[in-house]
């Protein structure tokens, strides 16, 4: 859902879950309700009375009332009401079920809960600790030289606090990470941002990467759309765990160049079985893992019983449990506290479900509809190589092959948001405020960004090519022109209250995560970078 370029009124509907097939309904009679809280009661086709829809108007409403969050029930159903005041005069809406006791009430699905998480909440604590080494330990790239945790630190919020990653080869943490030197030195800029892991376990997050490439998908062998395709193994348990068996096979982020290592050679040849199996080698020649893994998974007897899904499975439970955030002003407002979030962060939150058109993709209890969207954002770095300059990243194309997904990438959660920066698939904006201001109007946006907000490693060959897809005026224009979302107007004062609600998504237990690093990991290789 984004605010398309259409006719009519711009209608939009509160949003506090995913979307769910249901069937359109077509209105045979309707009748406007409550004054604060607009609702529409309405007898179906199907003679099924009082159904409730929830609906926002921008230009009509003068009054919000925000006290009882509904459950989107459907997808968006365009109707003509009866009465309207302009022949043909649509508004959009969202299917809701109403729910008793307002916001908070036990059982209304609104905030996320132990439930909402594997294992509700409470998962096996020795696997927790396996996974944590896993995490940390470097021996899972190829030139034992990187872990999951450089480009995903605690101290940064679970990302790396540049625009674009440093991979294998280089050393140092976050904005003090080089290039590599000499033989190490790296071959090129991860294309992507390293995007931050919070809440990435919790069960409604099914969709993963930039891209999309990770996906439910029951259709599949494995149950998920991944770049292996029949490859990948079964019995991964979620999204999160297949997401950890792909950055090992990455060149340039963990693997290494062929010739550096075996887990590079079998990169480069895309022998994904052998790889993961290479890996699974490194794990079971270690005692200190032999040892954890047979305590926590039945299946290991023997060492030679370890496999890399194991090992994946781990870092998916372990990323799930331990950067779980679900404690922040906005969650506890969901909760029932009505003293959770001041006057600012009020009317912030009724703009962003409002009149700034935020939740028209930043839906659901997580903000997201985990869909594909082209916004025109800007382009940086190496690419992925789309167009023919190679510089270039179509997105979601990348997956599907269907054009009108090119320049489309998946609707980030907004869990943390305000820690979490640089922002944008390509990490084009340095600040929060920089890229709401680039929501508002993408285009305008695009056309006048300004490289200096850039968070890069620097190398003289690496910044030759940074910006060659925006200084190219056709690219730069397809990019334009792929954009879906029609500019909205907000006052200076609108748009400091939307970032004030934004940082009340960020949850206060995740500020400080140090105590996550370990001391030492299993292998035995050093744990800071």
């Amino acid at each position: 859902m984004s605010r398309l370029r259409e006719s009519g009124l711009f209608v939009l509907g509160m949003v506090f879950a995913g979307l769910l097939q249901a069937q359109d309904v077509r209105i045979e009679s309707l009748a406007i309700t409550g004054s604060e809280q607009t609702r529409l009661e309405f007898t179906d086709e199907t003679g099924t009375a009082s159904s409730l829809y929830e609906i926002w108007r921008s230009e009509a409403l003068e009054k919000w009332s925000l006290a009882n969050f509904c459950y989107q029930e459907g997808p968006l159903t365009e109707v003509l009401l009866p009465g309207s005041r302009k022949p043909r005069e649509f508004y959009r809406m969202h299917r809701v079920v109403q729910t008793p006791g307002g916001v908070g009430a036990e059982g209304s699905g609104f905030a996320l809960r132990d439930t909402s998480f594997p294992d509700a909440g409470a998962p096996d604590p020795e696997l927790i600790d396996l996974g944590r080494d896993l995490f940390w330990d470097k021996e899972l790239s190829g030139n034992r030289n990187i872990s999951c945790a450089t480009c995903h630190h605690t101290d940064l919020a679970t990302g790396d606090a540049l625009s674009l990653p440093v991979g294998e080869g280089a050393t140092g943490l976050g904005l003090l990470r080089n290039t590599g030197v000499a033989g190490d030195a790296i071959h090129e800029r991860v294309p992507r941002n390293a995007p931050h892991i919070f809440t990435m376990g919790a069960r409604e997050m099914t969709v993963m990467f930039h891209d999309g490439r990770i996906s439910v998908d029951p259709a599949e062998p494995s149950g998920y759309q991944n770049p292996a395709g029949a490859s990948l193994p079964s019995g991964l348990d979620s999204a999160l765990a297949v997401q950890a068996m792909f950055p090992v096979t990455s060149p340039t982020e963990m693997a290494g160049q062929a010739g550096e290592n075996e887990i590079a050679d079998f990169a480069a040849e895309e022998d994904w079985t052998a790889l993961w199996n290479a890996l699974a080698a490194r794990l079971q020649a270690i005692p200190a893992y032999v040892s954890q893994f047979q305590a926590v998974i039945p299946d290991v007897i023997d060492a030679d019983d370890i496999t890399f899904v194991h090992a994946a499975k781990a870092i998916g439970a372990y990323e799930a449990a331990v950067f779980r955030s679900d404690n922040s002003p906005f969650d506890r407002f969901l909760r029932g506290d009505s003293d959770a979030l001041d006057a600012e962060e009020m009317a912030g939150m009724k703009l962003f479900y409002g009149k700034a058109g935020c939740a028209q993709c930043h839906s659901g209890v997580m903000q997201t509809d985990q869909s594909f969207h082209a916004i025109a954002m800007p382009q940086v770095g190496p690419g992925k190589g789309h167009g023919v300059s190679g510089l270039e990243d179509w997105g979601r194309w990348g997956v599907t092959g269907n054009v009108e997904d090119k320049f489309r990438f998946r609707t980030p959660t907004l869990r943390n948001v305000a820690l979490t920066g640089p922002y944008g698939h390509a990490g084009a904006y340095a600040t929060l405020e920089a890229v709401v201001r680039h929501h508002l109007n993408p285009e305008k946006s695009l056309a006048n960004y300004d490289a200096s907000q850039l968070v890069l490693a620097s190398r003289v060959d690496l910044d030759a090519i940074d910006l060659a897809v925006m200084n190219y005026a056709p690219s730069r224009q397809a990019i334009a022109e792929a954009n879906e979302l029609m500019p909205v107007e907000l006052s200076e004062s609108e748009i400091a209250q939307v970032i004030a609600f934004l940082h009340a998504l960020t949850d206060p237990d995740t500020l400080d995560l140090s105590a996550e690093e370990p001391t030492a990991v299993p292998s035995g290789l050093p744990v800071p970078d």
